[in-house]
Parts: C-alpha cells; structure tokens; sequence
C-alpha cells in the first residue's frame, strides 16, 4: 500500500479549466493508493479572479460557492484513477455557519467529510468560521481512517479517540514556526497512536489574497519510531517550501507487530496503564 501527502503551491488561475488540469495532472503523477492533499488547497479553485473586496469574508462566500464543483471534480478524478484521496479543505456553508472542510473520497465516488473541530485564534478572529461536526472514522480497504485538520492534530484526544491506522493531517501555515508545530504533532500522534500520520501542507504566496496570502510547510510521512520502520520514524518528506509529493509504502507488518506489542516500546497496549496512573495525586514541595 502506497500513500502519497502533497506539499502543494497555491497559485492564481486563469480560468476553472485551468485549476481542474493542474489537479488532474497531480492525479497523474501521484502512483499511490491514497492521495492527501493540503488544508485551503480547495480554496484554489476561486483563484481566477479576486472578489469585490480582499477580505477574508468574501474569500470565504468565495469558497463556498465552488465548493460543490470542486467536490465533484475529485470524485471524477478518484474513480478515473482508482484512488482514495483526500481533497484540499475549504470553507463550506453548514446551518451553524461556515465551517473548514475535508472531503475523504473512495475510488467508488463515495464521500465523506471532516470538519475543522478547533478554529485558529487567526480564524476565530478574522473570520465566521465556526466549528464543524464531530469527529468521524472511515473504514475503508486501506483500513481505519481519521481526519485531523491543521490546529486539530495539536491535541492527543482527538487523535486517541479516531483510533486509525491512518491519520490525515491536511494543514495550512504561513510561518515556518506553525509548520513545525503540524510537523511536531504529527509525528507524536504517530507515535502514540501507533498509525501513519500523513502531513500535506500548503506552500508559496499568493498576493492579492489576504486568506492565502504566505504559505510556509512540507509534506511528510511519519510512522513510531520502533523496530520495523526507519529508526526516526520518518518514512517520507519533503525539503521545506518545495512543492511536490512525498510517497512512501506502508510498513504494514511493521504496524501489526507495534500494535500487538512486539516492539521496543508497547504505547498501543500500555495506554490503560498510563490512564491508571494519571489520576494520582499530585505530590507538591517547597524548596
């Protein structure tokens, strides 16, 4: 099984034809199983001709409006290939208000989504996005699949309560600090869900569009670090701001065995301990 994260460059268009050949040219190039594309690399699609004003607002209804069609272009490409993928997110009108979205496809034109659960303080500032529906798991023929967007992977709970094999983590940063907070936490979930994290980030600058306006990040495949994987856990990445995809194929064997305890460590088997041992009272000393 091959899986393939995308360090994607965000750029103008001309015109819709122009965005849809430049994502099925990425479908081509891919020769993966399971495609995972950036956070906002939806937003792509209304980059053929700013708004009446550059605010994030009318970026947003902007996004909104395509969101349908740009759904529907991946669905096309993913049973043309033969593929899962995860689409690039973007703002998606719900009845509680914009929300972040993720859409997971199936190489059967199967659908489902995940919504951004925690908006940036960026987000929660500048914007109406608001946060979207529950957490979901798809079962799928690569096995168990979770979804966490961006700022979502920053927090154990959520990855603990997915329990995947494959975690998606489509981000979007403009500094290299915020890439490295997605890259760090990406490698602990990694770690401590004994899964595939997969980390697709947004590269490039987009002047004109104060939403996109500087993306800073890498792609990245990272499994535990533990007998049977690379002794860094890192089974693919790309150089930083380079756009492009990053493959790797999955230690399968190696995941089971992790998973069944056979390795060096045995987090997947000693989570009740440590939740055994998390309540204990707090010692305090006065030096």
């Amino acid at each position: 099984m091959r899986v393939a994260a995308a360090a994607w460059p965000l750029e103008w268009h001309a015109d819709r034809d122009a965005y849809a050949a430049k994502l099925a040219r990425w479908f081509e190039t891919a020769r993966a199983d399971l495609l995972v594309f950036p956070e906002y690399a939806g937003m792509e699609a209304s980059l053929t001709a700013p708004p009446p004003r550059d605010t994030p607002g009318a970026w947003i209804d902007l996004a909104a409006a395509s969101a349908p069609w740009v759904l529907g272009l991946h669905v096309d490409l993913a049973r043309r290939h033969g593929v899962h993928c995860l689409a690039g997110s973007l703002p998606v009108a719900s009845p509680s208000g914009p929300v972040n979205r993720a859409y997971l496809v199936s190489p059967a034109g199967a659908v489902l989504w995940q919504d951004k659960r925690i908006p940036t303080p960026w987000e929660r500032t500048h914007t109406a996005l608001v946060p979207g529906d529950p957490l979901t798991v798809a079962q799928t023929a690569l096995g168990r699949v979770g979804v966490l967007v961006c700022h979502d992977a920053e927090f154990p709970d959520h990855a603990r309560a997915l329990r995947c094999d494959l975690l998606l983590i489509p981000a979007c940063t403009d500094t290299d600090r915020g890439a490295a907070r997605v890259r760090v936490a990406a490698r602990a979930r990694a770690l401590e869900g004994t899964c595939v994290a997969i980390l697709a980030q947004t590269v490039g600058e987009v002047p004109g569009c104060c939403f996109l306006d500087a993306n800073s990040g890498r792609a990245g495949i990272y499994a535990p670090p533990d007998a049977g994987v690379p002794p860094d856990g890192i089974l693919a990445e790309s150089v930083p701001r380079q756009p492009g995809w990053v493959r790797a194929d999955l230690p399968v064997d190696a995941l089971a065995r992790l998973r069944a305890g056979l390795g060096e460590v045995a987090i997947a088997r000693d989570w009740p301990r440590a939740a055994q041992a998390h309540p204990a009272p707090l010692r305090r000393f006065a030096m």
